[in-house]
């Protein structure tokens, strides 16, 4: 492959997709766990957080030329590992070789998020409602102000790219920004992973005190819709899942790791549907660990909002 000065000549979209693709497959075979980003539509973001932090890319004029060149590669596929950590984003893009990228950034003071959560105290009654977006948009402009807000300033991020552009912000690193966006959409909660903070903090303590309070312990039967409805699955006709749901004091909560267990209510073969729920719930359980936000059956994020459903029947 012949280089111009510095850069390696242009790879055409699509080589770069079967560049991605195989060095997607050589990974897994080596037994490594990748988690690329995959954008199925026009739009790289598609929820609030998704949308919000796209708009706060845009913002960073310094960059103007390296912005549109980032979301022409997120969009190809080619980020093909994206991995969000405690105030740290690890990467691989596809080019014209495999460039590993390494993003810093800060975590939030403790000051400024202080003012956030005072400004938005008993505003947002559940981790769910907080995750989703369900709030008032005096809430989101409070989250996302460019100063004092979740997002970082430009200060706060430290890039590196092993290509040999010398730009700050190259198109890989771009690429990888704009994919952080698209994975907001999949998993809202790696923003406060990434800053640093509990995001259990910003919930209506009062709210989650009487739920508390008035929950006993007990054994749910969670029908097609309630499932269907809250993971965005389809279940098969008549089929039930039977949870735990242990109630646990609010203090004892914060402060430990509590079990959630998930099982058939029969000793039977799990169908395909069954199988994914219990995944993604196991999903839920493995990213919750890292903000040491506890998931028992009562928990705000999970077992809440199946309570809710299971009261309703």
């Amino acid at each position: 492959m012949a280089w111009y000065g510095n850069f390696a000549p242009y790879v055409p979209v699509a080589e770069r997709k079967e560049n991605a693709a195989r060095e997607v497959a050589t990974m897994k075979k080596k037994g490594k766990i990748v988690n690329p980003v995959v954008i199925t539509g026009r739009n790289i973001a598609s929820t609030c957080w998704g949308k919000a932090w796209c708009m706060y890319l845009e913002t960073f004029s310094d960059y103007d030329n390296r912005l549109p060149r980032g979301r022409t590669y997120v969009r190809n596929g080619s980020v093909i590992d994206l991995q969000i950590g405690s105030g740290e984003i690890r990467a691989l893009v596809s080019g014209s070789s495999l460039y590993k990228i390494k993003i810093t950034i800060a975590g939030l003071a403790d000051s400024f998020w202080q003012g956030i959560v005072k400004q938005c105290a008993g505003q947002i009654d559940s981790l769910i409602e907080l995750l989703q977006g369900k709030f008032s948009h005096a809430v989101m402009e409070v989250m996302t102000q460019s100063e004092t807000g979740l997002f970082p300033a430009p200060n706060e991020i430290k890039l590196s790219c092993s290509c040999p552009d010398y730009a700050a912000m190259c198109k890989h690193v771009a690429a990888v920004m704009y994919g952080v966006g698209a994975r907001l959409d999949q998993s809202p909660h790696e923003l406060f992973v990434l800053r640093q903070v509990d995001p259990m903090q910003l919930i209506n303590q009062s709210t989650v005190s009487n739920w508390m309070e008035s929950a006993d312990t007990s054994i749910a039967t969670i029908q097609d819709d309630d499932l269907s409805a809250l993971f965005g699955i389809d279940l098969q006709q008549n089929s039930t899942i039977q949870t735990d749901i242990i109630a646990v004091p609010v203090k004892e909560a914060t402060n430990s790791i509590k079990r959630l267990k998930v099982l058939p209510k029969k000793k039977h073969r799990l169908s395909n549907a069954e199988e994914k729920l219990c995944i993604t719930i196991r999903n839920i359980k493995k990213d919750m660990l890292k903000m040491k936000i506890v998931i028992a059956g009562s928990s705000d994020y999970l077992g809440r909002a199946l309570v809710k459903k299971v009261r309703k029947q």
